[in-house]
């Protein structure tokens, strides 16, 4: 059994290769041509640098309905991510972050996953997020270890994620912190470059101020994602329309119980799979 504050690399159940068929189009004829197909374009593509091995191709290809030819375009996407923001994501490493993680509660994940068996993670950037102390790098940061060790769990791969984010306590402060190109530069990575499939963001608790932060955010984002947000305000039940009440935390007007652990519990599980990073910073151009 996995622990709480780790992830689930055991192998695929025969009930989330179903999910993969029917959502991603995953038999036996597709994936054995989307590696050989990918492969031969990875070839065409020479400039990239990027793993061929089954394990690696195939968190790809799940994100492309194991189309080779969407496969190549985000793996293109991703190096040219890497290459513009070279000094935030190029050599990331979980020590460098180790503060951020453990003494802060900006960033978290749910120990439970939802009903469709999809990670949620907590993004904080009310009151409880002081700018002084995280920067909005450190934040995209975190969120990018995180993604990297999400790849590993199948059921991420296959069900994907969901976001919640919670404003509560907005000011002033937070929407300074706030910048345009750091807004766009995560608008991007989630749009165009992570390889792990966004399923929902959910805004929650936001006040009358988080116009401005929203009036930051629209213009960088798409009308694919755009679909995918919701915003709740205070209205919690409205939350539950999409994540069950017994999958929330009392938080969010859920029945699990109040969240009582952060990134300090997460960190050992981060840091333990740091050669993942090590890996990461080789990919993209060469």
């Amino acid at each position: 059994m996995t622990a709480p504050y780790d992830i689930d690399i055991s192998a695929e159940t025969a009930e989330l290769l179903e999910i993969a068929r029917v959502q991603l189009r995953e038999t036996p004829e597709n994936r054995e041509k989307g590696f050989k197909e990918l492969r031969e374009l990875m070839k065409k593509n020479p400039d990239l640098t990027f793993p061929e091995d089954d394990a690696f191709l195939e968190v790809i290809l799940r994100c492309c309905h194991w189309y080779p030819e969407g496969a190549i375009e985000l793996l293109r996407r991703i190096a040219e991510f890497r290459k513009d923001n070279e000094k935030v994501v190029k050599t990331l490493n979980p020590a460098n972050h180790k503060k951020a993680f453990t003494e802060t509660d900006v960033v978290n994940v749910l120990i439970d996953k939802d009903h469709l068996g999809r990670r949620i993670i907590i993004l904080k950037q009310g009151s409880n997020w002081n700018p002084d102390e995280v920067s909005t790098d450190e934040i995209f940061q975190l969120l990018y270890l995180i993604h990297v060790i999400a790849q590993l769990e199948k059921s991420a791969q296959i069900n994907g994620v969901v976001v919640i984010m919670d404003f509560e306590g907005l000011s002033l402060k937070q929407v300074k912190g706030m910048g345009a190109l750091s807004t766009k530069r995560l608008l991007t990575f989630i749009q165009d470059a992570m390889p792990i499939r966004l399923k929902e963001i959910h805004f929650v608790k936001q006040p009358f101020i988080f116009n401005m932060v929203w009036a930051l955010i629209k213009p960088f984002v798409k009308d694919k994602l755009k679909k995918r947000m919701y915003f709740h305000g205070d209205n919690l039940s409205q939350l539950h329309n999409y994540i069950p009440v017994d999958k929330l935390p009392s938080n969010y007007g859920g029945t699990l119980p109040e969240i009582n652990y952060s990134g300090k519990e997460w960190y050992p599980c981060v840091d333990k799979y740091k050669e993942q990073f090590d890996q990461w910073s080789t990919f993209g151009f060469k």
